[in-house]
Formats: structure tokens, sequence, C-alpha cells
């Protein structure tokens, strides 16, 4: 009887577990869409507002060059 009881418990530890798990997943996931919706990624339109605020006029090859800086260090 007593062996019965610590399957019992081991089993339902496990699917605890598993259902944290699973709850976790989706609860992440959900929070991380709604943050890239509130904040998006850098674009260029960004990039170029950038370099107006500091008094500059980009080029594209300079647009494209931060672009491509950001995607690699990302």
């Amino acid at each position: 009887m007593v062996e019965l009881q610590i399957w019992l418990l081991v089993i339902i530890i496990v699917l605890c577990l598993l259902a944290g798990a699973v709850i976790g997943f989706f609860a992440s996931r959900a929070l991380f869409k709604r943050e890239l919706q509130k904040n998006p990624p850098i674009n260029e339109n960004m990039i170029r507002a950038m370099f107006m605020s500091m008094g500059r006029k980009p080029s594209e090859a300079q647009i494209r060059q931060v672009m491509n800086n950001m995607k690699k260090n990302q």
C-alpha cells in the first residue's frame, strides 16, 4: 500500500512539472509577442531618424551598414 502511494506521488509530481512547463512556454510566448508589438525591433526608418537627430543626412549605404551590424550583433 505504501509503494502505491509513493508511485502516485511520483506520477503527480511529474504531471505537475509537465503542466508547468507547457503553461510556462505558452505564457512566455504570449509575453514575448506582446513586447514585440509594443517595442518593435529597429528598422531603417528608426535609423534614419537617429541620424537626423544627430544632424546628419544618412546615405543608403550607411543605413544598410548599420542594419547589417545590428543583425550581426544580435
